[in-house]
């Protein structure tokens, strides 16, 4: 998938909630005119009449996005070979009924998803909440389980291999940080509690990753029109062990925390 393409789908689903709108509206409008002929009743298809107007509008301006992007799109393969190869990804979060986050190469190809694993099998008692990191072949390869206030992270034969640990030290404040399979201290989160801008470190207080909103480069406009698409940074010095460990955080910024 491309990102033109991710911008038609969020299209057709404000369509389709445009349309969805105007049902209620009709069965108000329609039972009224046969059963009661009050006009004080017509009031009532107001909301969903101004709802259907706004998802539509909506779905008209993300498919002038999406037509707008796919002649700014190079029809030639990426050449990124897989999500852990780019230095960069553009973040983007779906909130709908089962919220999802697309992860995009710069050039306009998905890399990946992020979203919730659907877990086989009978559980006597509640399953854990798993999401998982799948690539552009919807295939799975990594997963993170939540307990509490810590994110366990398993590669994709689901070793296990470190953790992401939440702790509140004040009313705002909590303490963020990044644990290998041996339980050793590898790294941590900092950033802002009024706006995205979240720096992953490593044990030596130097900066491996960012995830921040507002650093949207000129050559990339073309094919993301909203410059406050966050974008995820992980330094190239990482394997992909330690980036998969170290996305465990985007869990915690997009799933939990939101």
């Amino acid at each position: 998938m491309k990102i033109h393409e991710f911008y038609r789908g969020t299209a057709n689903i404000n369509l389709n909630g445009s349309i969805a709108a105007l049902v209620p509206a009709i069965v108000i409008a329609v039972g009224n005119l046969y059963y009661f002929q009050n006009n004080q009743i017509m009031f009532l298809t107001i909301p969903f009449v101004v709802y259907s107007f706004i998802s539509f509008q909506i779905y008209l301006f993300r498919m002038n996005q999406s037509i707008s992007i796919g002649r700014n799109m190079s029809h030639a393969e990426s050449h990124y070979q897989n999500i852990f190869e780019a230095r960069h990804l553009v973040v983007v979060f779906m909130n709908h009924q089962e919220p999802s986050l697309h992860l995009f190469f710069p050039d306009g190809h998905q890399a990946g998803m992020i979203k919730k694993y659907r877990q086989k099998g009978f559980h006597l008692f509640k399953k854990p909440i798993i999401y998982a990191l799948y690539n552009s072949l919807n295939q799975a390869i990594g997963y993170f389980k939540i307990k509490h206030l810590t994110i366990e992270v398993y590669d994709q034969n689901k070793r296990y291999i470190g953790c992401f640990e939440k702790e509140k030290v004040s009313w705002l404040k909590k303490r963020k940080e990044i644990i290998d399979e041996s339980g050793r201290y590898i790294g941590s989160v900092e950033g802002s509690t009024t706006y995205m801008d979240e720096r992953v470190l490593n044990q030596s207080q130097q900066q491996v990753g960012r995830l921040r909103r507002g650093w949207m480069p000129v050559e990339w406009s073309g094919r993301f029109p909203e410059p406050n698409t966050p974008i995820l940074s992980l330094a190239e010095t990482l394997s992909e062990k330690d980036k998969l460990l170290r996305m465990s955080f985007l869990i915690n910024e997009y799933f939990i925390e939101r």
